[in-house]
């Protein structure tokens, strides 16, 4: 399934919206953008072979790292990258659904989540905060 762009970003946006507002007042300095794909350079880095092994990334200093010293940064970044998350989905709900997901691993990340906890908390093996 695809979306053309626009339309693609206004599920991102959606997305974004609905997330809990305990999260949402805490996040500051932080862009969300979206990629057609990751870059082979980005790829070589991360060591990942295909473009679709990535559906997103998030790129900066995680919120409980930031101390006094935090000031006059360049924003974080969250990106969403459209072909992988559309060639995992066959409808406009699952892409809906699919860019809710990530967006949360993504805004984990933000927060100081790893990838272990991440996953466990995906999998319901820990007890949400």
């Amino acid at each position: 399934m695809k979306l053309n762009r626009r339309d693609f970003e206004e599920v991102v946006v959606s997305a974004l919206t609905h997330l809990p507002k305990s999260l949402k007042r805490k996040m500051d300095n932080i862009d969300v953008v979206v990629e057609d794909q990751a870059s082979p350079d980005l790829l070589e880095e991360m060591e990942l072979r295909s473009p679709h092994e990535l559906l997103g990334l998030y790129q900066g200093i995680p919120f409980d790292r930031r101390g006094f010293y935090y000031g006059n940064a360049l924003p974080d970044k969250i990106t969403l990258f459209k072909i992988p998350i559309e060639a995992t989905c066959d409808s406009r709900e699952e892409i809906e659904e699919r860019v809710k997901e990530v967006i949360i691993h993504e805004v984990g990340h933000y927060f100081g989540l790893d990838e272990g906890r991440l996953r466990k908390i995906e999998h319901g093996e820990e007890p949400g905060e």
